[in-house]
């Protein structure tokens, strides 16, 4: 599992390199929970990393299908390996798609990926976490993320339990899809999150001095990629319990498939 560190600034992502992130990602902390950061900002972020390691950015909820187009193309054109988008709460997955499509077109241009973003405090609204699904393999997306809207209410591992996410992320890969999940991650959630099967672990504020609105510190990242490794049995159990889920209901049904992965 990968872990990426969200920068705001130019000393954040050197800190964020110099603590051995995977990958920095640019994102405006004040802006939301996908705040974008201004071209300007970003082509000091990119510099600072200088081609050390993949770069990916925030673009916030996609308002147009021309707007989400067009910046797409920009951030992939100053160095943006992946770009994530994310949904406000009226919009429905049809609309979803036809955003994600613009977005998909101007990252191409650029010579970047997508990632597209559900949140689990907004189950109920907008596009939900298992329609995202759907709409990022239809639209051709290279991956997806869970988040949290809301950054002062429940951590992403509150609000789901391992059972579910690693259930989420099982059927993503299923469908071909790279799976990232972040909301105000600790270094605690972190073995729960890698034993559930995510390819990437994104953090903000558990990276920095004084919270989300902080300055990253690389001993805090290190910190993190040390929490990567180690081994938690509550998440371990939750992919074997699942397998034994699996194998029931096929017994059930009269087949019987290979467990996955």
């Amino acid at each position: 599992m990968r872990l990426l560190v969200s920068t705001a600034s130019a000393a954040d992502a050197c800190a964020a390199v110099d603590g051995g992130a995977d990958i920095v990602d640019a994102k405006n902390p004040a802006a939301g929970a996908l705040g974008a950061v201004t071209f300007d900002v970003f082509r000091d972020i990119a510099a600072a990393v200088g081609g050390r390691r993949p770069l990916t950015a925030a673009m916030g909820d996609a308002e147009s299908p021309a707007s989400v187009e067009t910046d797409a193309r920009m951030f992939a054109s100053l160095g943006a390996t992946l770009i994530k988008v994310g949904f406000a709460e009226n919009v429905s997955a049809a609309a979803a798609r036809t955003l994600a499509e613009a977005a998909i077109r101007g990252a191409r241009n650029g010579g970047a990926g997508v990632v597209l973003v559900a949140y689990a405090d907004r189950l109920h609204e907008g596009v939900s976490p298992a329609a995202l699904l759907d709409v990022a393999s239809s639209a051709g997306a290279a991956g997806v993320l869970l988040d949290t809207a809301d950054k002062r209410g429940p951590r992403l591992t509150e609000l789901l339990s391992p059972a579910s996410l690693a259930a989420w992320v099982e059927r993503a890969h299923r469908q071909s899809l790279t799976v990232a999940l972040a909301g105000q991650l600790r270094a605690g959630d972190l073995p729960i999150v890698r034993q559930c099967g995510a390819d990437v672990a994104g953090v903000r504020g558990a990276a920095c001095r004084g919270g989300r609105g902080g300055a990253v510190e690389a001993a805090r990242v290190r910190a993190l990629l040390d929490a990567c490794t180690v081994d938690n049995t509550r998440g371990r159990r939750v992919r074997e319990n699942l397998t034994a889920q699996r194998l029931r209901a096929d017994a059930g049904s009269g087949t019987r498939q290979p467990p996955s992965g």
